[in-house]
């Protein structure tokens, strides 16, 4: 059993077909791309796996249930979590805290107990933090701890986001276009994070992204998608060099797939 399958999945704006009758698995453990020019309806794919839009046709399974009964706020308590691609974070709370608001699925205190601050809530404060602590210290995030966003680098904003998801700790990671606005460097780091998410944390990355080099040195599988449709599915590099998504990119006369995803 896949842990997530899209079956027949079609999405309308109105008379635009964002999404055309695509289908396609991850499987536990696997790092799966999305690559596709913009418009292509990757990110609309993610934005119906977390539920803000509702497929015309089709379903979507995670774990082999259906999740188009569930509501958006629900999809994180499922063990799925997701970056953005306009970082979503809060500008004047520090790193330590924006983590911290991963951890809301994993409360089990109310307000009552909150307010006496019960041994129940305090040894409940120490595990989220301890979660969050293993967070910064698997992204190097130490010396940020206690900055605030707003006065933070675009580059470590990144970072934060992506360890925001890591601490709700998902089985599934949707990561839409991490290394975009990034530098060479930070998006070799990128790289080694997803790397040791998938072998070190055990969870399983399904991604959004341009730079097809970051694209063939982490993913296990590609999909190439244009105008809502699929072109190919198959290794990174069985992908670069399908005939359809060659001709897709560079038309039909340019033959040099080198540059074809």
């Amino acid at each position: 059993m896949s842990l997530l399958e899209l079956t027949n999945v079609t999405l309308r704006f109105g008379g635009l077909v964002a999404v055309n009758d695509v289908s396609f698995n991850v499987e536990e453990g696997e790092v799966f791309a999305l690559v596709g020019p913009n418009g292509a309806g990757k990110s609309t794919i993610f934005n119906m796996i977390s539920r803000f839009y509702t497929p015309a046709e089709g379903d979507i399974f995670y774990q082999g249930k259906s999740i188009l009964d569930r509501e958006a706020h629900e999809i994180p308590q499922l063990g799925i979590a997701r970056t953005f691609q306009n970082i979503e974070l809060f500008e004047q709370a520090s790193v330590l805290q924006n983590l911290l608001v991963g951890r809301h699925t994993h409360r089990r205190s109310n307000f009552l107990t909150d307010m006496i601050f019960t041994p129940f809530v305090r040894e409940e404060e120490r595990r989220h933090r301890e979660a969050v602590e293993h967070v910064i210290e698997f992204l190097d995030l130490q010396a940020y701890r206690e900055k605030m966003i707003s006065g933070l680098p675009y580059g470590v904003r990144k970072v934060v986001e992506m360890g925001r998801a890591l601490a709700i700790k998902p089985k599934l990671l949707l990561l839409d276009e991490p290394a975009s606005g990034l530098s060479v460097e930070e998006t070799q780091d990128v790289a080694f994070w997803i790397e040791d998410i998938k072998k070190v944390m055990g969870i399983t990355v399904l991604m959004v992204e341009h730079d097809m080099h970051l694209v063939g040195a982490v993913s296990d599988r590609v999909m190439a998608l244009a105008d809502g449709r699929m072109l190919a599915i198959g290794t990174p590099q069985e992908v670069q060099n399908d005939p359809a998504v060659i001709e897709a990119y560079l038309g039909s006369d340019d033959t040099d797939s080198g540059e074809a995803a």
